[in-house]
């Protein structure tokens, strides 16, 4: 079996993965599901002060999603259809990454 370690920054924080396999070419798959660059600060406020984070939606949709913690906006991972395990960070058109605002229930 065969491991490598990636790193990944969040805001402030570095994140460590241990990815697998069984041979060098199974590791690097492994390696290319997490396909989301660094993301160093909000796309709203610009805080750095940023963190992962995970919920469960109508007991059945499950989101993990980089939030701020100063302004609470959200940025969400995507994962394919054909292979759930790959996941991205969500782009507008235009590119760039799809940081969304924090709103009130109410508001939405």
């Amino acid at each position: 079996m065969l491991q490598m370690m990636i790193s990944k920054r969040i805001g402030r924080r570095q994140f460590h993965f241990t990815v697998q396999g069984v041979n060098f070419h199974e590791v690097v798959a492994e390696y290319d599901r997490l396909s989301f660059p660094d993301v160093l600060n909000c796309g709203i406020c610009g805080s750095d002060n940023l963190d992962l984070s995970s919920r469960v939606a109508q007991d059945k949709f499950k989101y993990t999603s980089v939030k701020c913690v100063d302004c609470r906006a959200d940025l969400t991972f995507g994962k394919m259809q054909r292979d759930d395990q790959t996941v991205f960070l969500r782009r507008r058109e235009n590119g760039d990454l799809d940081w969304q605002p924090w709103r009130r229930r109410d508001e939405a």
